[in-house]
């Protein structure tokens, strides 16, 4: 009905005003993205990569959460590590949030894999817009048209990763930006990630991969436990527990040796919709062989 459109309209747009923490948005996928969270990553698996994450929640109802995240980087072998670009967009009602992080990654070798210390430097901006609201009565404290504001975002990261390990450890946000609109004062609080995956090979078909990634604001905490079984390289298929939800059903292919495609879904806790939680990526990497290119080179003159 229209009263209840308009009801969760104006709840989420008050969450958002009256909030004074704003939480980084939740990825199932997060197995595929480390960039998204952790700057120490950037480069370390060389190659040319990027990536695309949407994520769509409570499916059916209008104005529902929607989140979207891009990542490109590559290892640059004159900078002894890598560089990227990390964008990411979360909207909720008439409020985006969009955040823009360029990280570099110095890498060193340790053990059978390589450290990657990281930082990056970016801008993070709030939007509200009051104009597609109606309300009965005149509210001042909804905005009538386009209200933003920006805020200078850092982050630090630790990533090690091997053939079958990886490691991570990092900060988002550990400037604790704020950013005053007209309306109020949205203080980003820092976040802390931990996370880790092994690769099990069960036999010449089958890899086991079973990975965590825990988050925490110093608030609110998330864990979530993955199990991923691919198979023949080309195939994947597996389950996520996080406390917050029942469970996540994940599902993906090798479309080709460089373009994988994912989907995940979050089964539905909520009476908002009863279509859960949808969430797709797609990713290209193009792995880069030092050795081939210094070997392989000729002079354009002679080809």
């Amino acid at each position: 009905t229209h009263m209840k459109k308009y009801l969760l309209h104006l709840l989420l747009l008050l969450f958002v005003i009256k909030s004074n923490a704003q939480q980084d948005p939740q990825f199932s996928q997060y197995i595929f993205n480390n960039l998204s969270f952790n700057p120490g990553s950037t480069g370390i698996e060389q190659s040319i990569s990027a990536t695309a994450l949407h994520r769509s929640q409570w499916v059916g109802f209008e104005d529902a959460p929607v989140s979207t995240n891009f990542t490109v980087q590559s290892p640059i072998s004159l900078l002894n590590g890598g560089i990227g670009l990390n964008i990411l967009t979360d909207k909720i009602g008439q409020n985006e949030f969009l955040s823009l992080d360029l990280s570099y990654s110095y890498h060193f070798n340790l053990s059978d894999g390589k450290l990657g210390v990281g930082i990056s430097f970016g801008v993070i901006q709030d939007e509200v817009d009051g104009s597609n609201i109606i309300t009965q009565d005149p509210d001042p404290s909804i905005p009538s048209s386009i209200d933003k504001a920006s805020g200078i975002d850092l982050g630090l990261g630790l990533f090690y990763n091997s053939e079958k390990l990886y490691v991570g450890l990092s900060s988002k946000h550990i400037n604790e930006p704020t950013i005053a609109t007209t309306l109020d004062i949205i203080d980003i609080k820092r976040h802390y990630y931990i996370t880790s995956g092994y690769i099990h090979v069960l036999n010449d078909k089958i890899d086991i991969k079973p990975s965590i990634l825990a988050k925490t604001d110093g608030v609110t905490t998330t864990v979530d436990l993955t199990s991923l079984i691919e198979y023949n390289k080309k195939l994947w298929g597996g389950v996520t527990y996080r406390p917050s939800t029942r469970a996540v059903l994940l599902l993906g292919m090798h479309i080709n040796e460089d373009l994988k495609f994912g989907f995940s879904y979050d089964l539905p806790t909520t009476n908002v919709s009863s279509s859960g939680t949808f969430e797709f990526m797609l990713a290209y990497s193009f792995k880069i062989d030092y050795n081939k290119v210094v070997k392989g080179f000729k002079n354009p003159r002679f080809l």
